[in-house]
């Protein structure tokens, strides 16, 4: 066994490797589809929609009769935790002048991770984009109210969950949007900003725009983010095309932090448990270098399709 293949296989980088892949996982990413660990790379989950929705059901049971039983029927949805994988190259040249191998392999786990990380994202917001269509457009100039058409978007999300206070909200703003929404005019003059002393909180008791203090102003003081995921919209070869990947959209939706297989949440990504970035090596062909392997398994699901509501923002 190599060096490399020791240093690999080692519970330490395992769990080194594990861990900057938890520590990588992108904000938004978790905000709009939260990880439920399974123990099995396949498995039935709950998916409702309009035509499937959420039902409570009866729990009293009567005197020598049955109880109603939580199960998963035929028609519910299969998840499938496919592979993933990224590999980091280490020469034997280096192997053989570096006496901090194993420090090498740390930051190559850091830098999968993070790589994996930005392609996880995108690959959320993308299912997201094509479950919720082409949505609601809103122009927030300054005859509007950004905030009451937020509190409306949120009941709606509520309703059709209908999980009640178990289920919060989460409000995610493209970058765009962001700016939009801070500057219009009703939203600004809630927050009045003093010159001196204690004066930096305005009508409602509120700092600055911020996602935080946003957050207080909409019903139920819901979670609320932003997205500055990009990507370059140009064909190789031409010169850079850089978009915000949610840009002019805001999607409000119903999220559980620690989502299971069965509640309405609006999207979750399945992952296997304690195979979450595993550690590993191999020789490549030509024998000058030994491969660092980094491998996972996810599957990212859109789980409640009418949980969510889009809205499409302009100033004009």
């Amino acid at each position: 066994m190599s060096r490399l293949s020791e240093i690999s296989s080692s519970p330490t980088l395992r769990e080194f490797a594990q861990g900057a892949a938890q520590s990588s996982i992108m904000p938004v990413a978790d905000f709009l589809a939260p990880t439920v660990e399974v123990p099995t790379s396949t498995g039935r989950f709950k998916m409702y929609s309009e035509k499937n929705r959420f039902r409570i059901p009866s729990t009293l049971r009567s005197l020598g009769g049955r109880a109603s039983e939580l199960r998963f029927e035929v028609s519910d949805a299969t998840f499938n935790c496919e592979p993933h994988a990224l590999d980091y190259p280490v020469d034997n040249l280096e192997q053989l002048e570096a006496e901090g191998l194993e420090n090498m392999l740390r930051e190559g786990a850091v830098a999968v991770a993070e790589v994996a990380a930005l392609a996880h994202e995108k690959s959320v917001i993308d299912a997201a984009l094509q479950a919720v269509g082409t949505g609601d457009n809103k122009v927030w100039s300054s005859g509007a109210d950004p905030v009451a058409d937020v509190d409306d978007a949120i009941l709606e999300v509520i309703k059709a969950a209908k999980y009640g206070s178990l289920m919060g909200v989460g409000v995610l703003f493209g970058a765009t949007a962001w700016k939009v929404f801070k500057n219009q005019e009703k939203v600004r003059n809630r927050f009045v900003v003093g010159s001196g002393g204690g004066g930096q909180r305005g009508k409602l008791g509120l700092a600055v725009p911020t996602e935080d203090s946003a957050g207080q102003m909409f019903i139920g003081t819901p979670n609320v983010r932003t997205s500055y995921m990009i990507y370059d919209g140009a064909a190789e070869g031409l010169a850079e095309d850089v978009q915000f990947l949610l840009d002019s959209t805001v999607l409000i939706f119903a999220r559980k932090e620690a989502p299971t297989r069965r509640d309405p949440s609006f999207m979750k990504t399945f992952r296997l448990m304690n195979k979450f970035m595993v550690p590993g090596s191999y020789a490549r062909d030509d024998g000058r270098v030994e491969v660092a392997k980094f491998d996972w398994s996810e599957d990212v699901r859109v789980t409640n399709s009418a949980a969510c509501v889009r809205l499409n923002v302009s100033d004009s």
